[in-house]
């Protein structure tokens, strides 16, 4: 997943305010649809604007084994006939 730049913030919250612009101009044309999709296109961006405020800088969990994980089989020897 990508992090979000936190200088690049204030693009987000215009992406954000041009959404809910487009949201109140499809719902007055009546395009329903138009709207809906919108919406899920905004609840997108302020979840990506809440997450760029609350993890700055932690690392990225890859589903990686810890070493502790693993050393157990390593140090284990070869198996007995």
């Amino acid at each position: 997943m990508l992090r979000i730049d936190p200088a690049q913030r204030h693009r987000l919250r215009e992406i954000r305010d041009s959404l809910t612009a487009r949201i109140a101009e499809a719902e007055c044309e009546g395009w329903a649809g138009e709207a809906e999709g919108l919406k899920v296109s905004l609840a997108a961006a302020d979840a990506r604007l809440a997450e760029a405020g609350t993890h700055p800088n932690t690392a990225a969990d890859l589903g990686m084994p810890a070493y502790r994980d693993i050393a157990g089989r390593l140090t284990a020897g070869p198996p007995t006939p």
